[in-house]
């Protein structure tokens, strides 16, 4: 059996997106992340996390658009480090800004809409990383599998509304991520008209 192409992608994908990570972990213990570290790290965290969603959200996109195989083998990765990245944001917030209030936590949920939002696309993101094996694949069938994984566009859109309702001044770079997902979308929607037309098509020739 041929081995896979560029075997190599998926350990360094790991560890290149793991870094960033690590050195948070280094770098606040240390004072290195400014007078604000904790707003420094929720910054952070929060970005990766949905720049690495909307990656692997692009994996499907690429191979329609430029025929590219090998963005499916790292989709997997891509999304469990966004579900990591999520997390940790998520942590930071609760345990370093919230001291692990939960009565705090639970009204600022419940209260504050940008955190709302926040909060429900990292629930969204967990079903998706604890089924993202082989195993869940079989046990759930690919068809239930298949759509139980398209709530990532789901998670995608309330991160995206998570960033514009958190940033207080410049929206650019909001509305930069909004727009890349919205072109995700227009070519994930392009392939399902064009596979309607072709079935419709076939049909007719059928029918004929």
């Amino acid at each position: 059996m041929a081995s896979r192409p560029y075997p190599w992608l998926n350990p360094a994908l790991t560890v290149g997106g793991l870094a960033p990570l690590l050195m948070l972990a280094v770098q606040g213990p240390r004072g290195d992340l400014g007078p604000n570290a904790i707003e420094a790290a929720l910054n952070q965290t929060g970005l990766f996390a949905l720049v690495l969603l909307l990656a692997s959200l692009a994996c499907t996109p690429l191979r329609l658009v430029f025929k590219w195989t090998w963005p499916a083998r790292v989709r997997r990765t891509l999304g469990l480090l966004a579900f990591t990245y999520a997390l940790s944001h998520f942590l930071v917030y609760a345990v370093l800004d919230q001291g692990l209030a939960l009565g705090a936590i639970l009204e600022d949920i419940g209260k504050r809409p940008f955190i709302t939002v926040g909060f429900t696309a990292l629930v969204l993101l967990v079903p998706l990383a604890v089924t993202s094996t082989n195993r869940w694949v079989r046990r759930l069938g690919f068809p239930r599998w298949q759509r139980l994984h398209r709530m990532a566009y789901v998670a995608a859109v309330l991160g995206v509304v998570h960033f514009l309702w958190r940033v207080k001044a410049d929206l650019t770079e909001p509305l930069i991520y909004a727009a890349v997902l919205a072109l995700l979308f227009a070519i994930r929607a392009g392939e399902a008209i064009r596979k309607r037309r072709a079935r419709a098509a076939v049909a007719a020739r059928n029918a004929a």
